[in-house]
């Protein structure tokens, strides 16, 4: 019997034990909530809402930052245009006289060089337009330097120069069996041949560049009576930017570019970023300053800081104007862009301290390089436009305790895409379009910035920008003649953070939308949708067989 009472005893203990458990446990999991939201309130107050408030101000500074680099430009590209301030005001210009005795030697060697990688649809514009160029034939040399790893177009190439060749034109043909240091590696190697020696000075034109044939007649006379100049800066002209959407707000964009950006630096400290096409180089400034440098993937930026750096300065002519095209694909832009914030960040990171300790020039110049070039332009215009515009407005309708000022989220921002859009009057009915895009643009450059920065795996990544030449006008022949592409698949064009970044955006506006915090969902919702968009590849001309 005392051993049954025991087995009782036992086994009523453990049913109390398993009804206390149950009742402890529904009491505990019906705390959980109550605990979780007092631990997300703790956090909440203590660290996000803090963290969220410390992002504003820095966004707000770097939004004046921004904003007064934008304005002191514009002065100063205003101040050229009312005061009709043209380069041959400024600086000595004569046009070349003919001279019965000494013929055409009155003309410096020029040696013009045609950088190229694939060029199928643009290889005969750029070749056939350097070849037609008004100036001596025994005082001109070209360059024609294919990388082309297709084998059938070098053929092409080849037969093309070997057709000016047999016009009188000094062409040389010049293929390697590698793309060591890509552009800069081509170029670098082409100026140690011999004949390179007697050329005073170098024009350098990309595959998809057309100089109208007076170039070098309104170029070259600036740097043969200028000794100081190094450089002459052409401005770009787009022969397709009415092609889509996309190449319209690039052109609003380097509209921007050359009649501001570049006019400001040629016109107060004589120094700006060479654009690596449609200019031309004192050889002898090259060479002091080592030539050609591998080191980044603006070897262009590169060249220009260190010459500058020596004491050279440089001109911008924005009257004299080079056709070339621009990325008409999404896949090709986002890769151009890439290049474009990538190395001139990684190069601020390479020469900031040989900045700092030049001796040829003064602290106007190293301030205006190290902050206004490198600082303002290239790392706070991209961060400020992604964090601030595309993360903090929007993650603030979360926290209504967090109140921007109207200054920092509509008069900064309107004041700066004026700004920025005036360059381009006759497309300021795109400006929504042009934010927009430049918004979900500046996620791939901040990307790009930082990836310079730190130095990290794409830091030297070199894609070559896709050419279409005429292929988008003549589609159905060009499509017969080509050879054909992998189809590429659908997700292939899918870029899934942007989509991401996208869905976040949708729910900040619907928050908004439905607290009616501050109305930001006016401006977030289409925000929202240019990600998604953008995302899922909807942007840009599209290529049969070559996706977008």
């Amino acid at each position: 019997m005392s051993a049954c009472n025991a087995e009782h005893a036992f086994f009523d203990l453990a049913v109390s034990f398993d009804e206390a458990s149950a009742v402890l446990f529904g009491i505990a999991w019906d705390a959980l909530p109550n605990q979780i939201g007092l631990l997300w309130m703790w956090v909440r107050g203590r660290v996000v809402v803090p963290l969220v408030r410390i992002a504003v101000v820095l966004c707000l500074v770097m939004s004046i930052i921004l904003l007064i680099e934008k304005v002191s430009m514009a002065l100063v590209s205003l101040y050229v245009k009312v005061f009709r301030r043209k380069p041959e005001k400024i600086y000595k210009w004569e046009p070349i006289q003919a001279d019965e005795e000494l013929g055409s030697s009155v003309h410096p060697m020029v040696l013009v060089q045609v950088p190229m990688f694939n060029e199928r649809e643009v290889y005969k514009l750029s070749v056939g337009a350097v070849c037609s160029l008004s100036w001596p034939p025994d005082r001109l040399i070209i360059q024609v330097l294919d990388d082309s790893t297709d084998l059938a177009i070098r053929e092409m190439v080849r037969s093309e120069c070997e057709k000016w060749i047999r016009k009188g034109i000094t062409v040389h043909y010049i293929s390697r069996d590698n793309r060591n240091g890509y552009k800069a590696g081509a170029m670098k190697e082409a100026m140690e041949i011999d004949y390179v020696r007697q050329c005073d000075y170098v024009a350098i034109f990309d595959a998809d560049f057309q100089p109208a044939s007076d170039f070098l007649v309104r170029t070259v006379p600036f740097l043969m009576h200028n000794p100081e100049i190094a450089l002459v800066q052409a401005r770009w002209k787009f022969v397709n930017a009415d092609e889509c959407l996309m190449t319209k707000i690039q052109e609003m964009s380097l509209n921007y570019h050359f009649k501001v950006e570049q006019q400001a630096g040629s016109s107060t400290i004589e120094f700006f970023g060479f654009n690596g096409t449609a200019g031309v180089w004192r050889i002898s400034a090259m060479v002091e300053v080592e030539g050609w440098k591998e080191r980044t993937t603006v070897e262009d930026m590169d060249l220009a800081v260190r010459a500058s750096l020596a004491g050279w300065k440089f001109l911008y002519v924005g009257n004299v104007k080079v056709k070339n095209e621009l990325p008409s694909t999404f896949k090709a832009y986002r890769f151009q862009q890439h290049r474009w914030s990538c190395g001139p960040a990684n190069l601020f990171k390479k020469m900031a301290v040989e900045i700092i300790t030049a001796k040829k020039v003064s602290m106007v110049k190293k301030f205006f390089m190290l902050y206004n070039f490198f600082f303002a332009r290239r790392v706070i215009a991209h961060n400020v436009t992604f964090f601030f515009y595309c993360m903090i407005i929007p993650l603030s309708c979360f926290f209504p305790e967090i109140q921007i000022p109207k200054w920092g989220v509509i008069y900064i921002p309107t004041a700066i895409t004026l700004l920025s859009a005036v360059a381009t009057p006759s497309s300021i009915h795109l400006i929504i379009f042009w934010i927009l895009f430049e918004n979900v643009m500046s996620w791939h450059r901040c990307k790009a910035v930082f990836i310079g920065l730190t130095e990290a795996n794409r830091v030297n990544e070199w894609i070559v920008t896709e050419k279409l030449g005429d292929t988008m006008k003549t589609k159905p022949a060009a499509a017969a003649a080509a050879p054909k592409k992998s189809k590429t698949k659908c997700w292939e064009r899918i870029q899934f953070d942007e989509i991401g970044i996208g869905a976040f955006l949708v729910a900040c506006a619907t928050y908004d939308f439905v607290h009616n915090t501050d109305r930001y969902f006016i401006y977030i919702y289409p925000l929202a949708l240019s990600f998604i968009l953008m995302g899922v590849g909807y942007a840009g001309t599209f290529v049969p067989g070559g996706g977008k």
